[in-house]
């Protein structure tokens, strides 16, 4: 059976293997460019916001925005739709387009073995896909520290490291072949999977900030917040007796004329309010939150990908011919 499905699925494989290895090459390349650049480009402290960092930094960003905007902004979402569609998809579809299941379903080899080792060995192959180009991304991304924000507030990035990307791509896998055990036909599984993933992943990225309870600080923390790569979800008022308010009374601290648009204008009230125990809050989850975030991501597709498996399992045990 190893030797069957590599044979079947060889060509997945290998195409998998290179475009990883090519990109592999490309991240390479970028790094050690923007390596050399700082060698060259010697400054005390830098990267980081330090004013005498800006030429630095713009530099830097030049180089990481080349390689993000060609291949790692749309990647988040394009790899899973692969795996699925050239994975997943023709595994079952394929068998029952070909006719091939009459005569592999009906041999000494039952078909919940025939589909637990041909399933069982390519996803973990996509498995160690999809966590061999989230350390490649993470590698890559060292180099660019102090210039990037952490990949905890890049919703594109989040799902390229840690554990993220290796469990979009088992879900994707699992969901193509759930998709062509139901449409029996390779195509239509492939266009199908891709509108699926289309539809679930800003799903799934929304849900980030359902989470965990988001924690609040003063709106005058929002600058450091932000750059800390925190995730922000919202602003809330308090009134003096700390209850949540849609917003303070509108005739309290009107601002003077002129000033009504202005950041001054908007400080000074602001500033009016406060004093008067009315504070603009701002809701955030915390960069340490990454990796609480990227189990319950984990967890949540897992439980998605055993739930679609086992349904496309009964499905095919009951509908083989």
């Amino acid at each position: 059976m190893y030797w069957l499905t590599w044979r079947q699925h060889r060509a997945q494989v290998l195409a998998t293997a290179g475009l990883l290895l090519g990109l592999g090459v490309l991240l390479l390349a970028s790094a050690m460019d923007a390596t050399r650049y700082l060698a060259e480009h010697v400054v005390a402290g830098c990267p980081g916001p330090a004013e005498q960092c800006h030429d630095v930094n713009v530099g830097l960003s030049q180089r990481y925005g080349l390689v993000y905007q060609a291949v790692l902004g749309i990647l988040p979402l394009l790899g899973p739709a692969l795996i699925g569609a050239f994975w997943g998809a023709p595994l079952i579809g394929r068998e029952f387009e070909r006719g091939t299941n009459k005569l592999a379903w009906t041999q000494s080899v039952t078909l919940g073995r025939w589909l637990g080792t041909k399933v069982g060995l390519l996803a973990v192959l996509v498995v160690v896909a999809g966590l061999a180009l989230s350390a490649m991304v993470g590698a890559w991304l060292s180099v660019f520290d102090g210039v990037v924000g952490p990949a905890f507030s890049n919703a594109g990035l989040f799902n390229l490291v840690g554990v993220a990307a290796a469990a979009w791509w088992l879900f994707a896998f699992v969901l193509g072949a759930a998709i062509s055990a139901v449409l029996r036909r390779t195509l239509a599984s492939m266009a199908v999977t891709f509108a699926v993933i289309a539809l679930v992943f800003p799903i799934m990225v929304f849900a980030r900030d359902a989470y965990a309870e988001p924690l609040r600080a003063a709106y005058t923390e929002y600058e450091a917040i932000l750059d800390q790569g925190a995730i922000l979800t919202g602003n809330a008022w308090t009134d003096p007796s700390g209850r949540e308010i849609a917003g303070p009374p509108a005739d309290l601290c009107p601002p003077a004329p002129g000033e009504a648009d202005s950041a001054a204008g908007q400080q000074k009230r602001d500033s009016c309010l406060a004093e008067r125990g009315f504070i603009s809050m701002v809701e955030y989850h915390p960069v340490s939150r990454f990796w609480r975030f990227q189990w319950i991501q984990a967890a949540i597709l897992a439980a998605a990908t055993v739930l679609v498996g086992t349904g496309a399992l009964v499905w095919t045990l009951r509908r083989r011919h």
